[in-house]
């Protein structure tokens, strides 16, 4: 059987998936989208995934398209119908279809929904896990309101591309300030020469990343000092360890940013530990 897709209240065969031309998410980026990671075909996170969603479409004045119980019933439908068992889940909302026009319709169309499922590798994941990868930086030049999950990810694509480029994986964007504030895909975390994990507070102009919030709760429960400040590259570079947190790479060591090394270089053992904790946790959480 091939991959399966939910779109607007029908599920088809992946290859026949398709939204209207004047859908706007397709013109406007008026959408907003969810990942969920899946073990053992039960969603990841799921409590912090439906509240952000719920959050962004609110600042958007996007409509919830069903209730979270009805949600969760097609996201689990998907997983089902697709037979996979480690993977992800992506979900995308937008205002709908409506004549092209920059204001919103009036009145208002039913949002649009779309839902898919992939496989992952986690035999793969675990072996870059234990390499760890590097990062590049680039300078920040996305909008005002990253704490948005909105399908507007143009400067994230074009980073991300500028890291696949010179063979690394992911790309931190650099404020004005020349602090990290993010990677593309990612939140970015570094343990400073005193021990202290660090990473960006959600004050600053980055995504409240699901997964960086429920490892913050574990590295609280583990006793472990976590420091919400903003660092430098150079600071990731004399850093003892470096990593990246999301819903895709779940915990995964940074060893190198900008072609230096982090550190000595080699995956660090406080990443390694997180990763562990927190897939365990994903794992007893999963719905």
């Amino acid at each position: 059987m091939g991959r399966i897709a939910y779109v607007n209240g029908r599920y088809v065969p992946h290859g026949e998936a398709v939204v209207h031309i004047e859908d706007r998410g397709y013109q406007l980026a008026d959408a907003v989208y969810e990942v969920w990671a899946l073990f053992g075909g039960k969603l990841a996170d799921p409590e912090g995934h439906f509240a952000r969603l719920e959050r962004s479409l609110g600042e958007l004045s996007i409509a919830m398209p069903m209730s979270r119980a009805a949600l969760t019933m097609v996201l689990k439908e998907a997983v089902r119908r697709n037979r996979v068992s480690e993977g992800s889940v992506y979900l995308q909302v937008s205002r709908g279809v409506a004549p092209r026009d920059h204001a919103f319709p009036n009145p208002e169309v039913r949002p649009a929904m779309v839902v898919t499922v992939s496989r992952v590798d986690r035999a793969a994941s675990d072996a870059r896990a234990a390499k760890g990868i590097a990062v590049v930086t680039t300078p920040e030049n996305r909008w005002g309101r990253c704490d948005i999950k909105t399908v507007g990810l143009l400067p994230n694509a074009l980073a991300k591309q500028k890291a696949r480029a010179v063979g690394a994986v992911e790309a931190w964007f650099v404020d004005e300030l020349g602090f990290v504030t993010e990677g593309a895909s990612s939140n970015a975390w570094i343990v400073d020469g005193d021990g202290r994990l660090r990473t960006r507070d959600t004050n600053a102009n980055i995504l409240r990343g699901v997964t960086r919030h429920t490892l913050l709760d574990l590295i609280r429960n583990e006793g472990l000092e976590v420091d919400e400040r903003p660092f430098t590259p150079a600071d990731a570079v004399a850093a003892k360890e470096a990593f990246i947190t999301g819903a895709g790479s779940l915990v995964l060591p940074v060893v190198a940013v900008d072609g230096k090394p982090v550190g000595d270089g080699k995956v660090g053992p406080l990443a390694m530990r997180l990763r562990r904790l927190y897939i365990e946790q994903a794992k007893a959480a999963a719905v």
